[in-house]
C-alpha cells in the first residue's frame, strides 16, 4: 500500500512539473516571437538616412511621399537657408513666388494643387513652420520635413 501511495505521489509530483515546464516553454517562446516581431518592425521602420552635401552645418531633412513612403537624409551645408542648402542638392525645385519659394517638385515628385489637389508641405522639428523654406534659417541639429498634402 505504501509503494501505491508513493508512485501516486511521485506521479502527481511528475505531472505538476511537465505542466509547468509545457506552460514556460509555451509562454517563453510567445514572449520571443513578440521580442522578435516587435524588433523586426522597428528595424523595419527606422532607415539609414542618406548623407548628401558638405558644409559646416547638419541637418535631418524628412521626404514623405503621396504614397506615405518616407526618406531621411543628414544634410551637411554651408548655405543660410534650408531653401539654398535643398537647392543647391537638387533635392528640391519650384518658382518663386511672392511667399518666397513655392515647392513644386522634391525628389524628382512634382505636386501640383491646380490638377491633383496636392502640395509639398514644409515642417520644422515636427510643427509646420511658420516661414517659407527659402526664409528658414538653418538650425544645426533641427529635423525639416517636406510632405505631400
Amino acid at each position: 500500500m505504501k509503494m501505491t501511495s508513493i508512485k501516486k505521489i511521485l506521479s502527481g509530483f511528475l505531472c505538476i512539473v511537465l505542466i509547468a515546464a509545457v506552460a514556460l516553454f509555451t509562454f517563453g517562446c510567445k514572449a520571443d516571437n513578440d521580442t522578435s516581431s516587435g524588433n523586426s518592425e522597428t528595424t523595419a521602420s527606422k532607415t539609414q538616412a542618406e548623407a548628401l552635401g558638405n558644409g559646416g552645418t547638419k541637418f535631418t531633412l524628412t521626404v514623405t511621399g503621396v504614397d506615405g513612403k518616407q526618406t531621411d537624409y543628414q544634410i551637411s551645408t554651408d548655405k543660410k537657408t534650408v531653401g539654398d542648402a535643398l537647392l543647391e542638392l537638387n533635392l528640391i525645385a519650384g518658382e518663386n513666388g511672392p511667399y518666397g519659394l513655392y515647392i513644386k517638385t522634391v525628389n524628382g515628385i512634382t505636386l501640383d494643387f491646380d490638377k491633383d489637389g496636392k502640395y509639398w508641405a514644409f515642417y520644422e522639428n515636427g510643427k509646420y513652420a511658420t516661414k517659407g523654406i527659402s526664409e528658414t534659417e538653418i538650425t544645426a541639429g533641427a529635423t525639416y520635413s517636406l510632405k505631400a498634402e
